[in-house]
């Protein structure tokens, strides 16, 4: 009898779970002003609200048809738990409400991944490839200067339907890698440096550790380490500044036209001096588009209502790139957030007539126009949110999903009141 008091105790344990009712914990309630043309994500600082355990939570819509289980995902950070969840779009203006529950949770599938291998982290929704971040050093074509090979960039990204958004290492410009993030002209130790033009063997940019990979029911990503190494005037290589860098895909059920990449860059120098990022025509995250885009297929759109020709030096919150590819759509909505380094940016496009076929280049350059001294002992921090479809995108739905980044709504929280 004793050997089966354990499965029996198993099974009670179950059978008691599973027939409670959920208890009410929390009302959550997100005012929306315009009904979303995307879908996007609002969080809540979980701890003030109860410290029940993560397997025990539940979260429900409460709409007119009755309720709706509501996928979410909690990240542990250093000042405690932060729930996230997908504002579905559509449906009405006005407030939106959830409700937080303890009992029996919900099966949730994680169905972004985050992959990764000796090469690369790639990030997966469902099994399909996104987004590739490469933390191996990328080797050049042969007959190619060495100085070109480099780690720590994305390549590829996709768009929905599978299509390549990226090139790396094309033949006019082999210190190109997808979607990248060095410097052009930096000054440290009363000497200027250049991370972006390899082959002049000034310095570079490379991956150093990963930090973490997420796997989620609302998103995917990693966060990872680089290092701004400098080669210049030195018998050994000298790290000048480390870099956090994080993506973060955002992808809701049902919705397969389109997703959001949400990149996160903090620099800090790596001893006690200061680094100077010069003004200069380029610079930070750059976007070497796929081949495929040129002058007679794709187009340029930014926020403040400029196409190709005038948007290079432009001051901008968001930017459209996008165009017709293999018989499809693709297109990007590029957003600088408000908490950035002389926002709104600047834009770096390149000119509608460049190699005559127009090739494309994208580029938020904060220091375009002015310097940018990162100082030792402080956060640098920028944020940029990706909106990659598979469709043509528009102004008005650029400029709502750029609010929807700048400025998520809040999330009021009713409390259940103790008894």
């Amino acid at each position: 009898m004793h050997r089966s008091l354990p499965i029996f105790l198993s099974i009670l344990s179950f059978l008691v779970t599973t027939s409670l009712p959920a208890q009410y914990l929390a009302r959550l309630e997100v005012e929306l002003e315009e009904s979303p043309l995307f879908a996007f994500p609002v969080q809540v600082a979980l701890d003030p609200i109860t410290h029940t355990s993560d397997s025990l939570l539940s979260l429900v819509a409460l709409t007119v048809n009755g309720e709706i289980p509501v996928p979410f995902q909690i990240d542990h950070t250093v000042n405690g738990r932060i729930m996230y969840w997908m504002i579905e779009k559509g449906g009405t203006t006005g407030i939106r409400e959830f409700e937080l529950r303890q009992g029996k949770k919900d099966n949730l599938k994680a169905h972004l991944i985050a992959e990764m291998d000796e090469n690369a982290i790639v990030l997966k929704d469902s099994g399909k490839d996104l987004w590739q971040y490469n933390h191996a050093v990328a080797q050049v074509p042969e007959g190619v200067d060495k100085a070109y090979e480099r780690s720590g960039f994305v390549h590829p990204f996709y768009s929905p339907t599978g299509k390549r958004l990226t090139r790396i290492q094309p033949p006019d410009h082999y210190h190109h890698y997808g979607l990248w993030n060095p410097w052009t002209r930096a000054l440290y130790k009363g000497d200027t440096v250049d991370f972006w033009n390899l082959k002049d063997k000034q310095g570079t940019v490379r991956y150093a550790n990963t930090i973490q990979t997420i796997n989620g029911s609302v998103f995917t990503g990693y966060e990872v380490l680089h290092e701004h190494v400098v080669f210049k005037n030195r018998q050994e290589p000298e790290v000048a500044m480390v870099e956090r860098q994080g993506t973060r895909i955002f992808s809701n059920p049902g919705e397969e036209e389109y997703y959001l990449a949400d990149i996160s860059i903090s620099l800090n120098p790596s001893s006690g001096d200061e680094i100077v990022l010069l003004e200069y025509r380029y610079g930070s995250l750059g976007w070497r588009t796929t081949e495929k885009w040129d002058r007679y297929n794709s187009e340029v759109l930014t926020s403040e209502g400029l196409g190709r020709v005038e948007a290079d030096g432009s001051l901008a919150t968001w930017c459209i790139v996008q165009g017709e590819i293999d018989e499809e759509y693709a297109g990007v909505i590029m957003m600088s957030h408000p908490t950035n380094y002389n926002h709104p940016e600047p834009l770096r496009i390149w000119p509608i007539d460049m190699y005559d076929r127009g090739d494309m280049y994208a580029n938020f350059a904060p220091t375009k126009d002015k310097d940018w001294v990162i100082n030792p002992g402080q956060k640098h921090v920028l944020n940029y949110r990706f909106l990659v479809s598979s469709q043509k995108l528009n102004a008005e739905e650029a400029e709502q999903s750029w609010k929807y980044f700048a400025h998520p709504p809040q999330v009021r929280v009713s409390k259940a009141d103790k008894k």
